[in-house]
């Protein structure tokens, strides 16, 4: 008997205006795989499924702009990137699967029919071989709204590959809601409520029927029973097959999917002599701020010798950038996806860009090297320029969200250290930019500082704990503790001086604490024992 489990996404009253219908471009994210999940703009009649208890279902279109369709197609194209499915529009590539290996997810204006919410699905029907779609209710979400019918199309097919919600428990195993709505300003599940985060995944977590009920979205998504597994791993994860990224005109670009969490794509360059090497490292985003990006890229530097030079991983940023000179010979790339404070590392998959360029050294330079220290709350940088040429500019370049360098400060010509204090307690990068008088420009390395003062936010007194988790705090903060997978371990209010927090409920592991007051926050990680 087939399971009439329906789903129902968080009812969003929004209002939408309605445009006139047009013919839906025709896109496929992976033609040659046998599974598909179709995408359905232009309105479709409903008959002979589970669905029509009450006769045919007359669904009109989705009332979506084209530009608008193709922003939720690439959304939903890049939730379902590391596997082995093609995400379309193409009614005819639906038509040409196997019936127990399609889903037609009817996005469309009618709702009334089933009342007022964001979506429904059957769970588990994409292996029926009934032609049952599941619906995503335009009008109800609002139909200029691309990013919010994007996690409902998502879900909604989610449960159709036999997901059920992530759900969210507190520390005590009470269910604090049947949908998770994620951690902090930028994750939430597929599978909760990802309206209104930028990165959602999928995820690890406890379902509605339990905290102990841990479901495997990856796992039950690549199961035996929906025939499908993950897509064809592009690049090798060893040195010895790593991809050559050849230059040409100084610039090479390669594109790649981080299919798994244990998927490290290697790319081989070789540099023909001293330069400045810029790397930019870049997840599948569609505007500006990654938006819509599954992957939080971290990318590793190594020598010919395989020796680790670099991990470049800014922060709460989902790309990644390499500045840096660098001499001639061989280097490795090592491309991964990488959790950040608020996701976990379990489902940063995805697709990605990288864009390296060359610039190659005709000044004598032999070192240009930058340093940084924290003294008091200050910020000293350092810098050693070895070249035969004469220093007639230096710039001292400051980023604040580790990819836009401007400048600091301008010191005199014959200036080897800055000191001062900085604007901000958060970690900032810094940079040297050198113009010599014969017209060339280098960079040096890129350093970064954080402030230590005992008077800016709480801190770990260790990062090693027992039964007890103690905080120095300089005032009044809230505190919450999460396990990797996002799930909250304890949370509460610190007060001015010591906080004894127990830990005595909180199995063994790694965990983040997060430190929050009206207007900034910090995190630290810590290991129970």
């Amino acid at each position: 008997m087939k399971n009439l489990y329906r789903s129902v996404l968080v009812l969003l009253l929004l209002a939408g205006s309605v445009s006139a219908k047009a013919q839906v471009p025709v896109m496929s994210s992976l033609p040659s795989a046998t599974a598909v999940l179709f995408l359905d703009f232009d309105g479709h009649t409903v008959e002979n499924t589970s669905w029509n208890y009450n006769g045919p279902i007359y669904c009109g279109p989705s009332s979506m702009t084209n530009t608008n369709i193709t922003s939720v197609f690439n959304r939903v194209a890049e939730d379902y990137r590391p596997f082995n499915i093609n995400i379309t529009t193409d009614s005819t590539k639906f038509w040409a699967a196997p019936a127990t290996s399609r889903m037609r997810v009817i996005l469309t204006v009618s709702h009334e029919w089933y009342g007022a919410g964001g979506g429904v699905a059957f769970v588990g029907s994409f292996t029926w071989g009934d032609n049952t779609p599941c619906f995503v209710f335009t009008a109800t979400l609002g139909v200029n709204w691309t990013k919010g019918i994007s996690e409902a199309a998502s879900h909604e097919a989610g449960h159709t590959f036999g997901l059920y919600h992530q759900a969210h428990y507190n520390a005590s195993c009470n269910k604090i809601s049947d949908y998770h709505y994620g951690t902090g300003s930028g994750w939430a599940p597929i599978m909760g409520v990802g309206y209104y985060k930028n990165f959602t995944l999928w995820n690890n977590g406890p379902n509605p029927y339990g905290c102990t009920n841990y479901q495997n979205d990856l796992s039950v998504i690549t199961s035996s029973a929906n025939g499908f597994s993950f897509r064809t791993d592009d690049h090798s994860n060893n040195f010895s097959g790593a991809t050559v990224a050849n230059f040409v005109n100084n610039q090479f670009t390669v594109n790649g999917v981080v299919t798994q969490s244990t998927d490290a794509d290697m790319i081989k360059l070789t540099l023909p002599g001293t330069g400045r090497f810029l790397l930019e490292a870049v997840p599948y985003n569609v505007s500006t701020g990654n938006a819509g990006s599954n992957l939080d890229l971290q990318v590793t530097l190594y020598n010919a010798s395989q020796v680790q030079l670099n991990v470049f991983n800014p922060g709460m940023l989902l790309n990644s950038i390499i500045d840096s000179i660098m001499n001639a010979g061989d280097y490795f790339l090592k491309i991964e996806g990488k959790g950040n404070i608020y996701a976990p590392n379990y489902a940063s998959l995805g697709s990605y860009s990288l864009q390296g360029n060359f610039f190659i050294s005709t000044l004598p330079l032999r070192r240009l090297e930058l340093s940084g220290a924290v003294i008091n709350d200050r910020h000293k940088l350092s810098w050693i320029i070895d070249a035969d040429e004469q220093v007639v500019e230096q710039v001292l370049e400051i980023s604040t969200n580790a990819g836009n360098f401007n400048p600091l400060t301008l010191p005199a010509n014959a200036d080897r250290s800055y000191l001062y204090s900085p604007n901000s307690g958060n970690a900032v990068q810094y940079r040297l930019k050198v113009t010599f008088d014969n017209g060339h420009t280098y960079y040096s390395n890129i350093v970064t500082l954080c402030n230590t003062g005992n008077d800016i936010r709480p801190k770990l007194l260790s990062n090693l704990v027992n039964n007890t988790i103690t905080v120095t705090s300089p005032g009044n903060f809230s505190y919450a503790v999460y396990d990797m997978n996002g799930k909250l371990a304890a949370n509460g209010q610190l007060v001015n001086g010591m906080n004894i927090i127990s830990a005595t409920v909180i199995p063994g592991g790694m965990y983040i604490i997060k430190f929050t007051d009206d207007n900034n926050q910090w995190t630290d990680k810590f290991v129970r024992q």
